[in-house]
This record gives structure tokens, sequence and C-alpha cells, in this order.
């Protein structure tokens, strides 16, 4: 799960993860995501994200992200299938701690991640839904190649509606070039 040319390795999402996961639940690493989880929500969502990562059927995956060469782990991403627009999609969500934040390890880790939903091969489209008020998010996935679509409203969490970028990128198409 790791490509030479990008400076990350993504590693299965594990039971070891926990902790990972509270360290991301931060303040300001939630800002854009309806704040801060509380333990039982931490709890629910470490068991989706390990239960996704041990699924074969190509529905998703949660990895951590582990910063090359120093083998830092540095934050979280994954993949999942959602219905959108009435059609079948993954969808791709990322938070990179903040000592790793603006080097470019968001940009990889998604770049990685498309390579993974393409080899799953279930859906044709990877989307993201950064607010649109996050510009890193929004950077991101200019940099990793996703066509930005349009404004929505959506709801993240259930009940928040927030303004979101619906970012897009064509699986069946070649990678985009590498640019962190």
């Amino acid at each position: 799960m790791s490509d030479h040319a990008f400076p990350v390795r993504l590693e299965p999402w594990s039971e070891g993860d926990a902790a990972l996961l509270r360290a991301l639940n931060a303040p300001e690493l939630m800002e854009y995501l309806g704040g801060p989880e509380t333990e039982e929500q931490l709890d629910r969502r470490h068991r989706r994200y390990t239960d996704l990562s041990a699924d074969r059927t190509g529905k998703g995956r949660m990895f951590r992200i582990v910063l090359l060469p120093e083998e830092a782990v540095a934050g979280s991403i994954g993949f999942w299938g959602t219905t959108w627009n009435g059609e079948p999609v993954y969808e791709t969500g990322w938070t990179v701690l903040p000592g790793f934040q603006g080097r470019g390890v968001a940009t990889a880790a998604t770049q990685v991640v498309a390579q993974e939903a393409r080899a799953a091969g279930l859906h044709r489209y990877l989307h993201a839904f950064p607010s649109t008020d996050n510009a890193a998010s929004n950077a991101v996935c200019r940099k990793a190649g996703f066509e930005l679509l349009a404004e929505r409203d959506v709801e993240y969490p259930p009940g928040r509606p927030i303004r979101c970028n619906d970012w897009r990128l064509d699986l069946r198409r070649d990678p985009p070039p590498q640019r962190p």
C-alpha cells in the first residue's frame, strides 16, 4: 500500500489505532466536521474503521498514514462506498495531525488511497466533500487531481448542515500527475 513515488505508506486500520483516533479528535482537527466526538462516538467510529479494514469485498478501507522515511504515524485516510445523487460511488476523507500538516502528507495519501479505490474496482468515481471553508482540504483535492463539480449542502454529522465542495476523481482515467 505504498508507492516509492509518494512520501507516505498506508497501513490498514487496526485495533491498535484507537489512540490515533483520539489524537485526531482534537478540536482544531474537527473544526469542519462538527467538533470533537464523545468517547462513545469514538468507540463506534473505531469499530467501523476496523470492520471496514477487515472487509475484502472492495467496499472500502481505512488506513493510518505513515510518513516516510521517518516511519511516523501522521494521520488517517480511507475510502468507502456510498450513494451520491442516486449513483454508487466511493467517498474519501482524511485527517493529518498538526505536526505533519503543510508537508504534502494529505495530498500524497489521497493519491495513494485513490490507487487503492481504483484497485478495489467497485465504483467509477471517488468523491471528497470538504467544507467550502476548509481551504487546506480543498487544496488537497485540487492537487490530487480531483475535479470540482459544485458546492453542495450536506449533513455531517447527520443533523448538522454544512456547505461543501463536491470534488470527484474518475477512477477509470489514468492517475493524475504527482503533485505533493
